[in-house]
């Protein structure tokens, strides 16, 4: 009975945000002056959100009453090129779900089961991949392995029930299950989507598909210009991400890109003509993530060297200032890891699930101790190489540095092997000593270079609430009570 009641007010809950979002859109597609409309959503927003800080909403309040501010008129520029029913189901799953009534899900679970509990879910539909780039670490999977509509079915099924309404997919190419992943959409038509693409499967048809459910974003492969990019995708990849472009401006779809930067890119991917084409082409954010040295096909020259990392690491900033007019948000999973508390792997904001329904920490981290098949959603959670990410966490002060493989290989080196996890690779399996070797001598170099960078810098951003244990909040803050407690840390 109590659950009953549970989804009744779920559900009359989120029919009360329907149509507040209805009129909400309403009036901002009049194309009147917006201010009245979103001073009422952040109020809204306030009473919902019982953690928010004022002095955050004041902020908020402060940018929305100034005409000039550069993310006012970049929310303006959304509204008006997407589609009405694809920006009301973002806002209602990505807005309602996910981040009002899933982070509160997901903070409580937390304090219940005494694990970490994501915010997204990322899964592989399938290993098959109709390219074949250059060091991609999918590209030793296989190609032969897939969950089935019944193992995606459960994932989000179980992760609702855990409070997790964001699920992304990569792969592979997960568009080679075009028919089970837009069922699976249509089945949790509450939860948003995203998926890592490499655009060679879009289509007007396909784009019409997307409109009528509403709950799917992208994020589309792509590194700089045509030789750069075609040099590691393949001859024409570079036109087919165009062209992909092109058809989710037509139907007003939103989307954003996915850049792997590595030595030989990173100066034509962070480029203002590269940015601003993006841009102009409709993409309005878009995931950077430095070059991996995971698998035994990997290429480890093309990871980038430690002046270029540096380089990044301001670039990506400058791009986020107000000072920047290019109507584009970047985000570096790497490099940001300040704004997230370190490391988000192991379940603490998303982990990872291959193709064959293993269940790994990061999409990078290719060791596993539980399988979708034989076990749930909070098993996983609940396994002991999760556990030891959620002991371990963060892995460095310096969140320059947050990875435990990339900068700290020490640590996965020893989570590994203490909690006996296995490799993952169906088809070239890599044990945890050949992986961690290629990252021994990069970690030394940046260590030194993050240090002085994170010296350097003037204010560090501190989360109120961080998902750490008790010792680990020890440990970072001391007597600091006043910056975190265990109740109160961030999704």
């Amino acid at each position: 009975m109590a659950s009953l009641a549970k989804k009744m007010t779920h559900a009359a809950e989120r029919q009360v945000f329907s149509l507040a979002i209805d009129a909400f859109l309403k009036h901002l597609n009049k194309k009147e002056d917006r201010t009245e409309s979103y001073l009422k959503l952040v109020d809204a927003a306030g009473k919902f959100w019982k953690d928010a800080k004022p002095e955050t909403l004041e902020g908020v309040r402060r940018a929305i009453k100034d005409p000039n501010n550069r993310w006012l008129k970049f929310v303006n520029r959304v509204i008006d090129e997407t589609n009405p029913h694809v920006a009301k189901m973002t806002l209602l799953n990505l807005g309602y779900e996910a981040f009002f009534r899933g982070t509160k899900m997901i903070r409580e679970n937390r304090e219940k089961y005494g694990c970490n509990i994501p915010w997204l879910i990322l899964f592989d539909p399938t290993s098959a991949c109709n390219m074949h780039c250059e060091g991609c670490w999918s590209g030793t999977y296989g190609r032969k392995s897939n969950l089935s509509f019944e193992d995606m079915d459960k994932i989000v099924t179980q992760g609702k029930e855990l409070g997790v309404y964001l699920y992304m997919m990569t792969g592979g190419e997960p568009l080679c299950r075009k028919a089970d992943v837009l069922k699976l959409a249509e089945k949790h038509n509450d939860v948003q989507f995203g998926i890592f693409d490499n655009s060679t499967l879009i289509d007007d048809a396909f784009c019409k598909e997307i409109v009528r459910l509403g709950n799917i974003t992208f994020m589309l492969s792509i590194e700089g210009t045509p030789d750069t990019n075609d040099a590691r995708r393949g001859i024409g990849h570079y036109d087919a991400v165009m062209n992909a472009m092109d058809l989710f401006q037509k139907y007003g779809i939103v989307f954003g890109t996915s850049i792997c930067y590595t030595r030989a890119n990173i100066e034509a991917v962070t480029d203002e003509k590269f940015l601003r084409m993006i841009a102009d082409k409709g993409a309005r954010f878009g995931f950077f993530f430095h070059y991996m040295p995971v698998g035994n096909n990997a290429v480890p020259e093309l990871m980038p060297t430690v002046e270029q990392r540096k380089k990044m690491v301001s670039t990506i900033r400058k791009l986020r200032s107000p000072s920047c007019d290019i109507g584009f948000y970047p985000m570096d999973f790497q490099n940001d890891g300040e704004f997230v508390g370190g490391c988000i792997a192991g379940g603490r904001n998303y982990f990872h699930i291959n193709s064959m329904g293993d269940a790994e920490p990061c999409v990078f981290i290719h060791f596993s101790n539980t399988n979708i098949h034989t076990h749930s959603i909070l098993e996983m959670l609940q396994s002991p190489l999760f556990m030891a990410y959620h002991e371990g966490q963060p892995f460095n002060h310096n969140h320059l540095r947050p990875c435990p493989m990339l900068e700290n290989p020490q640590f996965l080196r020893e989570m590994v092997k203490k909690t006996g996890a296995k490799g993952t690779n169906e088809e070239s399996e890599e044990d945890v000593e050949h992986l961690c070797a290629k990252c021994d001598d990069y970690a030394a170099q940046w260590a030194p270079v993050a240090e002085e960078i994170w010296a350097n810098q003037e204010k560090h951003f501190v989360a109120a609430y961080q998902n750490y244990t008790d010792e680990k909040i020890d440990e970072l803050y001391g007597d600091n009570d006043h910056v975190v407690k265990r109740t109160n840390k961030t999704a």
